[in-house]
C-alpha cells in the first residue's frame, strides 16, 4: 500500500518557505510534528512533485540541510535581479583566495599569501564579514597563527551540500593550492 504523502509535503514546503537557513530532517521533523521516517519520505515526494515542469522551485541540499531554490535554469536568468540584497560582486582577488581557502582548508592568513604571491590581510576581511569564511582554529606553529575555512554561508551561495562537491582540480591547479613544506 503507498502512502499519500500530499499534506505531509505540503506542510514542509510551507516550513522550508518560511525558514531562511537550511534545515535538517530531524528539525524538520520537531517543528512538523512528523515522525523522521515520514519527515524523509515527504522530502523525497515533496522533491519529486517540485521537479514537474510547472514548479518553478526545488528542493536542494545546502548546508547540510534543505532548502527550496529556484531551479538552477531558472536562476541563471533571475540572480542579476534577485541575488542577495545589497551584495557586492566579488571580485576576482576575493575570488582567489576564497578558492584557496576552500581547497586548502585549513589554512592560515599567511599560506594564502604564499599561494596568491600578495598580501590577502584585506580579502580575509572581506571574507570573514560575508561569511564565507570563518576562524577553524589556530595552526601548531610558532605564533600559533588563525586557520580559516569555508562557512554554510559559503555553501549556500555557491549552491553546495557540502565542501566534497568543489569542482575537481586538474593537477597544475592542484599544484597551485599545495604548500610547500616551509610554512
Amino acid at each position: 500500500m503507498e502512502l499519500n504523502l500530499d499534506s505531509e509535503a505540503a506542510l514542509l514546503q510551507a516550513i522550508l518557505f518560511l525558514e531562511s537557513e537550511p534545515m535538517d530532517e530531524g528539525a524538520l521533523s520537531r517543528i512538523s510534528g512528523l515522525g523522521k521516517d515520514v519527515t524523509e519520505a515527504a522530502l523525497e515526494h515533496l522533491k519529486d512533485v517540485l521537479a514537474g515542469p510547472c514548479h518553478g522551485l526545488e528542493l536542494t541540499r545546502m548546508g547540510g540541510g534543505w532548502m527550496l531554490a529556484p531551479k538552477q535554469d531558472l536562476w541563471a536568468m533571475l540572480k542579476d535581479r534577485y541575488g542577495r540584497k545589497n551584495e557586492q560582486k566579488i571580485s576576482r582577488a576575493a575570488m582567489e583566495t576564497l578558492s584557496i581557502v576552500a581547497y586548502s582548508q585549513p589554512v592560515t592568513r599567511a599560506e594564502v599569501e604564499s599561494i596568491r604571491g600578495v598580501a590577502a590581510d584585506n580579502m580575509i576581511r572581506f571574507l570573514l564579514e560575508k561569511e564565507f569564511i570563518k576562524e577553524v582554529g589556530k595552526k601548531d606553529s610558532p605564533g600559533k597563527p588563525i586557520q580559516y575555512g569555508t562557512t554554510r554561508e559559503f555553501l549556500k551561495f555557491f549552491r553546495l551540500s557540502s565542501i566534497a562537491e568543489l569542482p575537481k582540480l586538474d593537477e597544475l591547479d592542484r599544484e597551485r593550492f599545495e604548500l610547500d613544506g616551509s610554512q
